[in-house]
């Protein structure tokens, strides 16, 4: 299934029966991520949850378009604020909304959420971003070093032709003085929510202060959990765990 506007073309897919009423749980992927890279996380989570799902690929991600311009310091409010928007109206859907986001999709999350908060009936994110720190860009150093010696050619079979360009667009930025200053932890405020926000004990993009962050600006009813022997991919890493999380937080 495909999305068209603006001149562009975002990818998608649709789990189990997405005529309902709703809910629906809407993933959104990682800085690097694509569709199959949730694996089977989507289609365990809804059925959990019992809720239909959607996944969709942004912009210079998996087959979606190609990226068309640099990236600057506003590249996740544009995905969050016009990108999801206009995704959401060219499939047609107004349900109400359960984000599920990982990494810089948690980001687009939270700032969706506050943006649009009569849209969203939960928020779940993993790994989330608010604040630009050390360890993040420290995080990227062997990244780069692994890209640049071929170790992470695995991303070619998501992203085809595009991967080269949208690596070091999420390298560059990170690193970049334009988002030294990085901070939309007082920008997640305006969504009442419920909400789960999830990382990874040794997270290397990340430290306890992302959570803490999130958890004193958050305005609605939430719970924050770290979990113990866990990196940056608590869906993956810990998949049965992190959806009996999320099924426990849901069914509250």
């Amino acid at each position: 299934m495909v999305a068209t506007f603006n001149n562009i073309t975002l990818h998608c897919k649709q789990i189990g029966n997405t005529s309902t009423k709703g809910p629906v749980l809407l993933f959104l992927h990682e800085a690097l991520g694509s569709i199959p890279q949730w694996k089977d996380f989507p289609e365990k989570l809804c059925n959990e949850l019992d809720l239909p799902g959607i996944v969709y690929e942004r912009q210079g991600h998996g087959s979606s378009s190609p990226l068309l311009v640099s990236r600057d310091a506003n590249y996740l409010h544009n995905y969050a604020l016009t990108e999801l928007p206009a995704f959401l109206d060219a499939i047609h859907e107004d349900r109400s909304i359960v984000l599920v986001g990982h990494s810089d999709g948690g980001t687009i999350a939270l700032l969706f959420a506050s943006a649009y908060p009569n849209r969203v009936a939960g928020i779940v994110t993993m790994a989330a971003h608010v604040i630009n720190e050390p360890e993040t860009i420290q995080g990227i150093a062997p990244a780069i070093l692994a890209f640049d010696a071929g170790k992470l050619d695995g991303l070619k079979k998501y992203h085809g032709d595009k991967t080269e360009a949208l690596f070091y667009a999420w390298a560059n930025i990170w690193r970049s003085d334009a988002f030294a200053s990085w901070d939309i932890s007082a920008e997640i405020s305006e969504s009442d929510a419920k909400g789960l926000f999830i990382q990874g004990a040794d997270d290397q993009y990340g430290t306890v202060k992302q959570l803490e962050l999130i958890s004193q600006n958050y305005s609605g009813q939430h719970e924050t959990i770290m979990l113990q022997n866990c990196g940056h991919h608590p869906h993956l890493e810990q998949s049965d765990a992190v959806i009996q999380l999320i099924g426990d937080w849901w069914k509250q």
